[in-house]
């Protein structure tokens, strides 16, 4: 399990930095997660996720029975861990703490992928409103021109009508 959890989590973190800096694997990473949650994609991944939850509660718990059993809490006595305790207890660490890792990567893949496509639509609505506002600006320029020359007939009109 220790193998499969190390995997997990390299290829998470190959996500998360792919997901960090602007390359074309970006792009890829964008588009799997895209596809990741679309249809039953999004519950797969919460039921995964449960499921190491469990896992990782089940592994703590196992933690705290070691670490009580050498601190005479259960059967009265007390004493240090035996040499086995002492393997489970290391083992049950890393399990949690890769689990935790893990758990943690993906929330910062999803938040990250989130924002992302926070940005992308933000940055359509700017060019879209940039347009929008340099046609306005044209065609106000366009009228003040307008208006200007007008201006200046009607001035020069009034001035005929003096003289």
């Amino acid at each position: 399990m220790i193998e499969l959890l190390f995997t997990v989590l390299a290829a998470e973190a190959c996500v998360a930095a792919a997901l960090l800096f602007k390359t074309p694997l970006r792009r890829l990473a964008v588009l799997g997660l895209d596809r990741l949650k679309r249809g039953r994609g999004p519950v797969m991944v919460r039921t995964v996720a449960a499921t190491v939850l469990v896992v990782l509660a089940s592994s703590v718990h196992s933690i705290a029975k070691i670490r009580g059993r050498a601190d005479g809490e259960l059967d009265g006595a007390a004493g240090g861990l035996t040499p086995t305790d002492q393997v489970l207890l290391a083992r049950h660490l890393l399990e949690t703490s890769l689990m935790g890792y893990s758990l943690f990567l993906a929330l910062v893949i999803d938040r990250l992928h989130n924002y992302i496509r926070e940005i992308r639509g933000l940055k359509k609505n700017l060019e879209a409103v940039s347009k929008q506002n340099k046609e306005l600006l044209e065609e106000n320029k366009h009228l003040h021109d307008q208006v200007q020359r007008s201006n200046l007939t009607q001035s020069a009109a009034d001035a005929k009508k003096d003289t």
